[in-house]
């Protein structure tokens, strides 16, 4: 989506992993790296910094650092807020308002590798907070557009299953059937930061992947 001197912006298809992990596949890291080393045509190794992450199921926008100047700084940026993120997400259930802020505390369960959305603060829980608009009516479901105020264990996968609006596909949080590629439906639709050394803002928005809920949506 874009690049520079200093990061790389690509646009995350569902089933690809940003790290690696014990299932020992290919993550986008890697793939991002091998992308670069050919078209700089780099005998050695590729610098690539991890800023962010996303689930596996889920598509949309990953930004990776170029240099190690620049990611020690994305990393503040990201743990401080700074980078504004929207996400979209197609549900089922129309939510019981059409907009709100839900605030959950969050347990993480890493056996599961699941999280468990409380209305009140419990012990080793985290404070999870969103806000969503009802963008559109579809014929079977509902996109909503969602802004991540922090950035939590499948925040967005637990508080919407907690209003009772599991994500189509996500059958970890409740939706009905999974979808045939493992898929989930959330998108990292939008993303807007401050370069880390250019200084000036941009945004990044990504397209979701080509199926007819989300061309539906566009």
């Amino acid at each position: 989506m874009y690049e520079d001197n200093h990061l790389i912006v690509v646009n995350k298809r569902p089933g690809d992993i940003v790290q690696g992990d014990k299932t020992g596949d290919t993550p986008l890291s890697e793939i991002t790296k091998q992308y670069l080393k050919t078209k700089y045509q780099k005998p050695g190794n590729v610098y690539l910094g991890v800023v962010h992450r996303l689930d596996r199921p889920t598509s949309g926008i990953i930004v990776f650092a170029k240099t190690s100047k620049a990611l020690p700084r994305l990393n503040k940026l990201f743990a401080a807020g700074e980078a504004q993120k929207t996400y979209w997400a197609v549900v089922k259930n129309a939510p019981p308002t059409e907009s709100d802020t839900l605030v959950h505390w969050l347990v993480r369960n890493a056996k599961q590798n699941k999280s468990y959305a409380h209305a009140k603060e419990v012990p080793d829980s985290k404070k999870a907070v969103l806000t969503y608009h009802r963008a559109k009516k579809l014929t079977h479901y509902f996109l909503l557009e969602i802004d991540l105020k922090t950035g939590r264990h499948h925040q967005i996968r637990a508080q919407l299953a907690a209003i009772g609006c599991a994500i189509k596909g996500d059958l970890k949080y409740g939706a009905e059937r999974s979808n045939k590629d493992g898929s989930i439906h959330l998108h990292a639709r939008k993303l807007s930061l401050v370069h880390p050394v250019k200084k000036e803002k941009i945004v990044f928005t990504a397209p979701p992947p080509y199926d007819p809920i989300w061309n539906a949506c566009l």
